[in-house]
């Protein structure tokens, strides 16, 4: 029998939001667990991301809502804006820790980074830097896991929580495909404008931007570049190229064009989703977070969907005798609600792309109320 009672080990690959929320969740229920992240100490991609109501509802459960809504900035409205620059509608997003708390909070990532790094080490969790997993055997009641180092674990569980292009999906067998949009991403650091006191969203006539404050002092643009090929830019071409494209947005944009300026704050990244099919688990291995479902960065519920795993995967395991048991209740309780979302991004990729951005903003409302039911 594969017991998760008694000796419980667990290793966990990638220290992002998905991989440090399931060691903390699993480290409280009385789990040793191991992290192995192949990039070194502080390292984060992107500058900030968007916490709505089911993300910070998880982080509750855990005792952070708190702290990234200290360390962050609380809203509650998206601002729609048309392609003239005249207002096209507000929607409030679902308060779901509270009606007198913000709805969502914009952070800036590696401050998130932060708050779950020290609370899965508060818990125990070591967690290991330069180092990933090589090789999976599932050994009788034990995963046998090689890292990149040459040293070997024996655990009652692996979790794959690297990202859209995990290596442990490949390893377990759960080979899905990434499909690529059409449209490329961009992040910029800026300083926040007075008037950004919530998430703002402008519709272009070739693209689309917005805005959303991370702290009193900052905030990021995004631009979602339509029509194009994947590629990689040169650094000294991301300050211009952002520059041009939005010049192509009347009204308070061109206040933020103003404010870019600096190429290290600009990232520019291909919009790709993946979402696993068939079995998310082979064994005592699973994969969660980007690993099993990706979505389009259009809905900002990559992150809630990746803390959600963590803490549901913690329950399901401490709800079933057996590891394999656990797993397949874990996939059973997720799969559909983590598709949807999925299917709802990718729906509002596409139009965009249209041009039919008055078409998204229900569908971006639903896809809301969707996440605001229980996980």
């Amino acid at each position: 029998m594969n017991s998760c009672r008694g000796a419980r080990t667990a290793v966990i690959v990638g220290a992002g939001v998905a991989g440090l929320t399931a060691a903390a969740a699993l480290a409280g229920a009385g789990w040793q667990v191991e992290i192995a992240e192949l990039s070194p100490s502080g390292a984060t991609s992107g500058w900030g991301l968007c916490l709505t109501g089911p993300a910070l509802r998880a982080l509750a459960v855990l005792g952070l809502a708190d702290s990234c809504l200290a360390e962050g900035y609380g809203m509650s409205v998206i601002t729609q804006v048309d392609v003239d620059g005249e207002p096209a509608g507000r929607a409030r997003l679902p308060r779901l820790i509270g009606a007198g708390r913000p709805a969502a909070t914009g952070i800036a990532r590696p401050v998130l980074h932060r708050i779950l790094h020290a609370e899965a080490e508060r818990r125990g969790v070591i967690v290991r830097q330069g180092v990933t997993v090589t090789a999976v055997e599932q050994e009788g009641e034990l995963v046998r896991v090689q890292l990149s180092d040459g040293t070997v674990r024996q655990v009652a569980l692996l979790v794959g929580a690297d990202g859209i292009r995990s290596s442990v999906r490949s390893l377990l067998g759960l080979d899905t495909s990434l499909d690529y949009h059409g449209q490329m991403v961009w992040r910029a650091l800026v300083p926040r404008p007075q008037w950004a006191t919530g998430i703002h969203h402008f519709a272009g006539k070739a693209h689309s931007a917005g805005l959303v404050p991370v702290s009193v002092g900052q905030a990021y643009v995004f631009v979602t570049e339509n029509g194009v090929q994947q590629s990689v830019l040169p650094e000294a071409e991301l300050v211009p190229r952002l520059r041009q494209i939005l010049e192509g947005f009347p009204g308070r944009v061109a206040e933020l064009r103003s404010l870019v300026s600096v190429p290290t704050s600009v990232v520019r990244r291909p919009v790709l989703t993946a979402f696993l099919e068939g079995a998310w688990n082979r064994g005592n291995g699973v994969v969660i977070g980007d690993a099993a479902h990706a979505p389009a960065p259009q809905m900002a519920g990559g992150a809630a969907l990746a803390i959600e795993d963590g803490l549901v995967l913690a329950e399901e395991l401490g709800r079933h005798r057996a590891v394999g048991a656990g797993l397949e209740a874990f996939v059973g309780r997720r799969r559909q609600r983590c598709r949807t979302l999925v299917e709802t991004s990718v729906a509002i990729a596409g139009l965009e792309r249209a041009q039919r951005h008055r078409e998204t903003y229900p569908l971006t409302d639903a896809g809301h109320r969707l996440m605001a039911a229980p996980a």
